[in-house]
């Protein structure tokens, strides 16, 4: 899962802001029940930690949630939404199944690496963005998409996603389509 370097082994504790949520929500599920809330306490990590996982943030999550470290590995690797590695400042997550593919997600994942000069997985120089792709978003009528943190970005074409790439190295917004909530 991870190599240990300085950077994987960093120390992670929740902001006591975070925290106080973590703790709001064990309450909200009887005795026992707390790994209910490893979802939601992932994501405040990985929020937390500059967009990714680090053991060290994954066994504290554990600890706060009074649940092994193993739990909460098996939930990060399991699901795409979770790094388990340093991202960029945005990571572009390019659905390429079924509905997407059918209309030209792989040629867009191709294009977008030659512009950004990268693979899917890695991270350009500048830490600026990072190229995933992911199982299926449930946005299937608006393929081919892409999520960049919590928002959708459909109908996608080279030239909209020119104009993303644009946007973000200028410091502009682009929230895309809609947000997912």
């Amino acid at each position: 899962m991870h190599a240990n370097t300085p950077i994987t082994e960093a120390p992670f504790r929740y902001s006591a802001e975070a925290l106080a949520e973590v703790e709001a929500l064990k309450k909200k599920y009887p005795p026992g029940c707390a790994k209910s809330a490893l979802l939601r306490a992932l994501h405040l990590a990985q929020e937390e930690n500059g967009g990714w996982l680090s053991l060290a943030a994954m066994d504290h999550v554990a600890e706060v949630l009074g649940i092994t470290p193993i739990e909460v590995y098996e939930v990060a690797t399991f699901y795409s939404m979770y790094n388990l590695q340093p991202v960029g400042k945005y990571v572009l997550e390019f659905c390429h199944t079924g509905p997407c593919a059918i209309v030209g997600a792989e040629r867009l994942i191709e294009y977008t690496q030659r512009r950004l000069g990268i693979k899917t997985g890695e991270t350009t120089p500048d830490g600026m963005f990072t190229l995933k792709e992911v199982e299926c978003l449930g946005a299937c009528g608006y393929a081919p998409m892409m999520q960049v943190g919590e928002f959708y970005h459909e109908h996608l074409t080279e030239e909209k996603i020119d104009q993303f790439i644009e946007d973000c190295r200028a410091g502009k917004v682009n929230k895309g389509t809609w947000k997912m909530h």
